[in-house]
């Protein structure tokens, strides 16, 4: 027996940036929200109300994109002063500066297993680096025009990005070349990420739409046309079921890429919705604005489904099981949740949808008794699910060592630092020194 999906509800809205948010993330530990803003500000929220958030400032201009660390030690920040910086999220705010590029750097993310960055930036490059100390390791530059994000897939192998040459590339990380191009956007991409399986990509346009591409025969699996504005960002549920965008219209709107239907479409902020991102277990997902405002939002799905689908990901010894499908066909009432946001619910016109979609769809109606995911979740890419989930189990085991040596390397990075300090301070003091000692020795030798 399957039960019906509740209305995600807004739980907290933070205010405390100046301008624009562009980018939110959650620490892993669900104890932090980090935020970035045109305002050159990297902000910490504390999810505990009683507990106050953390401004931290050095960067020159605006931040374009955080990240948390997987592990939670570090939070990634790219801006328009063409720096990178490493903070640790305490009380202090203390981080490492490295220049990363020629150009505004539009997006930093972390490798799943914590020990890699990838970069992108105006200058047409995508970099990647080395967490520990930020060593650059080698660059992609086949792109024409301003790269605007770049992501590691789940298992670490690819890397996409996303340009203003209307290409997103698919990039091999061990022989650093593009092994395709998809060149189908009516405008630029400004997002793109990784399915959590590693077998798709979906990408926000300029064009208004939201395409989804298998990276493993380089097609066109579903294209939705929802919104009526620039779609800014997205992110997949990490069951791999749903994906959330966000718009100019000013809307978020949440996805059923199984049933190949818009679920819910949420207003909250007032003027372009510019960022969107789910928690690692999915349970809450966080929005920023022009209107210089960071929604915490409750998913409020089935519990019981997609908490399955997480432990059937995580599990080794279940990698043959089928994922259940999510009960995504069941279409909530419209209802208000709050006094500040409203939810409402409407069909998707299924006309601009993948021709294999809609006849899997038919079969899927025909033979109810044998329920089938619809593209792009077929049997076989279940069981790529599966194997990335063996992936994502062996990188936690990893996940504490790595930390600590996160915890490590700012804190040689910062000791380096105070270093430097000390012995130009040095430095200063004996120059001064000496200028005393000469011009008493001159005073001396008048007076002789």
């Amino acid at each position: 027996m399957t039960s019906a999906l509740e209305d995600p509800s807004l739980e907290r809205h933070f205010k405390g940036h100046r301008d624009t948010v562009t980018s939110v993330d959650f620490n892993a530990n669900m104890k932090q929200l980090a935020s970035g803003s045109m305002d050159s500000c990297l902000m910490i929220w504390n999810m505990k109300p009683q507990m106050r958030a953390y401004r931290f400032v050095g960067h020159k201009d605006a931040i374009m994109s955080v990240q948390f660390s997987p592990s939670g030690h570090l939070v990634a920040s790219a801006s328009r002063d063409k720096t990178v910086r490493l903070w640790i999220p305490s009380v202090k705010g203390e981080s490492t500066v490295f220049k990363a590029h020629t150009g505004t750097v539009r997006s930093v993310s972390f490798s799943t297993d914590g020990q890699s960055l990838v970069t992108a930036s105006d200058d047409k490059t995508i970099k990647v680096w080395t967490v520990h100390r930020q060593k650059f390791l080698f660059c992609l530059n086949q792109h024409i025009n301003w790269v605007r994000c770049a992501k590691f897939s789940p298992d670490g192998r690819l890397i996409v990005s996303a340009s203003d040459d209307k290409t997103i590339k698919i990039w091999d990380k061990t022989s650093r070349e593009c092994i395709h191009s998809f060149c189908e956007h009516g405008g630029f991409v400004n997002y793109v990420d990784f399915h959590p399986s590693g077998t798709c990509i979906a990408a926000a346009g300029t064009d208004n739409t939201v395409k989804v591409w298998d990276v493993r025969m380089n097609k066109l699996l579903q294209h939705y046309q929802v919104h009526s504005a620039v779609v800014n960002g997205l992110s997949f549920h990490p069951s791999g079921n749903y994906l959330i965008t966000a718009s100019n219209d000013s809307t978020l709107k949440i996805l059923d890429l199984l049933e190949g239907k818009l679920l819910y479409t949420l207003h909250g902020h007032q003027g372009p919705a510019t960022c969107v991102v789910f928690s690692r277990a999915g349970d809450f997902f966080a929005s920023g604005g022009s209107d210089e405002q960071v929604m915490v939002w409750k998913t409020n799905f089935d519990a019981a489904d997609y908490g399955d689908v997480l432990r059937t990901q995580q599990s080794v010894a279940n990698v043959n099981r089928e994922m259940p499908i999510m009960d995504g066909h069941i279409m909530p009432s419209h209802r208000s949740s709050t006094k500040t946001c409203f939810i409402e619910t409407r069909e998707v016109n299924f006309g601009d949808l993948h021709v294999n979609l809609e006849k899997q769809n038919k079969s899927h109606t025909e033979q109810p008794q044998v329920p089938q995911p619809t593209v792009p979740f077929s049997k076989q890419q279940q069981q790529h699910h599966m194997e990335a989930g063996i992936h994502l189990t062996v990188a936690n085991t990893l996940e504490h060592i790595v930390g600590q040596l996160d915890v490590l390397t700012q804190t040689v990075g910062i000791l380096e630092q105070r270093l430097t300090l000390t012995e130009d301070k040095l430095k200063e003091c004996l120059d001064n020194q000496r200028k005393i000692t000469l011009h008493i020795k001159q005073t001396d030798h008048k007076n002789d």
